[in-house]
């Protein structure tokens, strides 16, 4: 097995910490996080969409980055 990378600034240690404060909140404060994460940013906009248009969509995320 290869050893796991890390972005910047990351390590074995700060994952440990990141998933023992996860596994300690409550289905609430869990759905709490989603919701704030998924909450309206600035020049970003969420939808939903069928399964079946997600490859298109990413193909033309990446064009759009690309560009």
């Amino acid at each position: 097995m290869s050893e796991p990378k890390f972005p910047a600034g990351w390590d074995a240690a700060r994952v440990a910490r990141l998933i023992q404060q996860h596994d300690q909140l409550t289905e609430d404060e869990l759905a709490a996080e989603d919701e704030a994460a998924a909450g309206p940013k600035p020049g970003q906009a969420v939808v939903t969409v069928p399964e079946a248009l997600l490859p298109a969509i990413r193909h033309l995320l990446a064009t759009h980055k690309s560009a």
